[in-house]
């Protein structure tokens, strides 16, 4: 296979932490970025985990704030104080809008890349239409073909598909990548992810997981 699959969200702090390293790593080895933007809300629940939410402080201060903190400077991904004030809003349109784009022929590696950091650094809006339009121009795509499709039926459906078939691949958080078949959770494994690009990881030996 020539392909890295990429499952994330476009609003997905940790898939932003990892987003320039993954682009250098597949331009690196030849492959190319096979961007699937998924649902989180149906992901993260399907997957066993449990939603920010639900979290205890503790956990919370720990995952979404030192760890962002540590591989903010680790990854040079500089991130905004605070969390972003629309985080929550429906992430269907700007998701809608990377596999537009996909759907067009488009490289949407900076499209994606621009909506992940603008999203963390400036607490850009990715629900807001003029936002994501002023992002695309700012990567040199053309705003009003990838925004008239992203809503669509045919978009969404992919939406859905790529949602459906990451639960089925069990996946279960953003980003998650793909080499050769093979899954890697976390931008955290991108190191992994390079090194399997030269040498694969040998498959594990018990095809069960060990009991409770």
């Amino acid at each position: 296979m020539s392909e890295i699959e990429y499952f994330y969200s476009a609003h997905s702090i940790f898939a932003y932490l990892g987003s320039a390293r993954i682009q250098e790593i597949a331009k690196a080895s030849g492959r190319n970025l096979v961007h699937r933007p998924i649902d989180l809300n149906q992901v993260v629940p399907a997957g066993g985990a449990a939603s920010f939410k639900e979290r205890t402080p503790k956990q919370r201060a720990y995952f979404f704030r030192r760890e962002i903190d540590r591989w903010s400077e680790e990854r040079n991904a500089p991130v905004m104080v605070g969390y972003p004030t629309h985080h929550y809003k429906d992430t269907a349109l700007c998701n809608g809008m990377v596999i537009a784009g996909v759907v067009q022929g488009h490289n949407v590696d900076q499209l994606s890349h621009a909506m992940l950091q603008t999203h963390w650094l400036e607490d850009t809006d990715l629900a807001d239409p003029d936002t994501l339009a002023r992002l695309a121009e700012s990567v040199d795509l053309a705003p009003r073909p990838l925004l008239d499709a992203a809503m669509s039926d045919e978009i969404q459906a992919i939406y859905q598909a790529n949602t459906d078939e990451a639960i089925k691949r069990s996946v279960f958080g953003s980003p998650t990548y793909f080499v050769d078949g093979d899954m890697f959770y976390g931008q955290d494994r991108l190191e992994m992810v390079e090194r399997s690009l030269r040498q694969p990881y040998k498959p594990s030996g018990a095809p069960n997981m060990p009991p409770a």
